[in-house]
């Protein structure tokens, strides 16, 4: 399986089997290769049209659908896994999809980019603008991220949500990890990597 670091830090979390929601699933590669390498029964919600035709072609269950919306389609413990990856901090009540997800899958799995990281704090020191790095390339007027957060940010809305942290890892924009990261997670750590449940 090929994978981008993240996403096979994430699909090793994941039991083979299993049954899995995968929210804003963008063209499915996580999604197909968790279903043809761990036999897990996916599905995946995304808005975009052409994304969604691309899941379709790969022959995976995918609905056009807005996050915004909330997942109230789905019922309690619907799911085994309810993924996110990237797009925690581009929905406007990142709270309730927190809520949500934890209540319709038995764990949940989600990336964000860390605001916290030291070149985030340096741009903004330096330079008296909104950062632009790697994690965070667009600039503030056409960012698609609407709730930007740190790791402490996140951690503080888990434990306002009654949501348990199971694992915790961090990794750099190119999806590499070392322990200092793991050490200083809200200053070394560009991407958060979290697995958590209901509390």
């Amino acid at each position: 399986m090929s994978l981008r670091a993240d996403l096979a830090l994430m699909s090793r979390w994941i039991e083979p089997e299993s049954s899995l929601l995968d929210l804003g699933c963008g063209d499915g590669v996580l999604l197909d290769t968790l279903t043809r390498h761990r036999e897990v029964v996916g599905f995946g919600v995304e808005l975009d049209a052409e994304l969604v035709a691309s899941c379709i072609e790969r022959g995976l269950n995918v609905i056009q659908r807005d996050l915004d919306e909330g997942l109230s389609d789905f019922g309690d413990g619907a799911f085994d896994y309810v993924v996110m990856t990237q797009a925690l901090q581009a929905v406007p009540h990142p709270h309730r999809l927190l809520r949500d997800m934890v209540r319709v899958g038995r764990e949940a799995i989600i990336t964000f980019p860390n605001f916290g990281h030291w070149r985030t704090r340096w741009a903004l020191i330096a330079g008296g603008r909104m950062p632009m790095t790697e994690a965070l390339p667009h600039p503030w007027y056409s960012t698609p991220n609407v709730r930007l957060c740190t790791v402490r940010d996140f951690e503080a809305l888990c434990q306002e949500e009654q949501v348990t942290i199971v694992e915790r890892v961090m990794v750099d924009q190119r999806h590499r990890s070392n322990a200092m990261m793991q050490r200083l997670p809200n200053l070394l750590g560009e991407i958060a990597v979290y697995r958590v449940s209901a509390g």
